[in-house]
């Protein structure tokens, strides 16, 4: 059971992280410069611990991009005041991402001409259906020696689909539920307390009221622990976190 725990702890938090510092708060808004040497170090760790459920950087990117510029309206990828339930908001998601991924859609212009990083030999071997199919496998192994009983399997799917499931509470719960410290144009919430659980992510008022600040915890209450990562990577060197006026 410990292990099963520590497991799923583990690749929740790691694969959280990666998905907040590297996609969220460099691949969509470019928040901190660093290297290329350490952008692919970060790019690797993002595919690695999201694992089966990679999200390609550019393709995120992009969508997150779109999200910000028609934040709760008919246009946004993702607002839950357009769609019935979670689900219709993640298969919306879901398939403006592929279009993206696949070069299938065209975005404005406005969301491409800032910096995204791109990898295509990682993204083309971390997408590919038999890396996926591997990592479920892996996941599948840890549970089967470890598990001390067949209800620990429940949580593989998690495992499975972590990415889009760490996405959708964000999405959903940080526009519906909470409190707003700013009158943002749109329905942007602080989903407290489980902006710690989310490692700042939860805080999406503050962060739609200043989306280019690193820092998503506004008021003495709140704490982003993901930034607090960022304040010491800037500190010993790996990153440089840009200034906001």
């Amino acid at each position: 059971m410990v292990v099963i725990l520590s497991f799923f702890i583990l690749h929740w938090f790691l694969s959280l992280f990666f998905h907040t510092f590297f996609l969220h708060r460099f691949a969509s808004h470019k928040m901190y410069e660093t290297s290329k040497n350490w952008e692919r170090v970060f790019y690797l760790s993002t595919w690695f611990f999201q694992g089966s459920s990679y999200l390609v950087p550019r393709a995120y990117g992009v969508m997150h991009r779109m999200h910000h510029a028609y934040s709760d309206t008919e246009k946004d990828p993702h607002s839950p005041h357009f769609f019935k339930d979670i689900y219709e908001m993640m298969k919306s998601t879901i398939l403006i991402y592929r279009s993206f991924l696949l070069k299938k859609g065209t975005p404005d212009i406005e969301f491409t001409k800032d910096y995204l990083p791109v990898w295509d030999k990682l993204d083309r071997f971390g997408h590919h259906i038999l890396t996926r199919l591997s990592f479920i496998a892996l996941y599948t192994l840890i549970y089967w020696v470890y598990a001390p009983s067949l209800w620990w399997f429940l949580l593989l799917p998690i495992h499975f689909l972590m990415g889009p499931i760490q996405g959708a509470i964000v999405n959903w719960c940080g526009h519906k539920y909470g409190y707003r410290n700013f009158n943002s144009t749109d329905q942007s919430k602080n989903t407290g307390p489980w902006g710690f659980i989310l490692l700042g992510e939860l805080f999406q008022n503050n962060h739609h009221h200043a989306k280019h600040d690193a820092n998503f915890a506004k008021k003495w209450f709140e704490f982003d622990l993901t930034y607090q990562v960022m304040r010491v990577f800037n500190l010993i060197g790996i990153i440089r976190l840009n200034k906001v006026a």
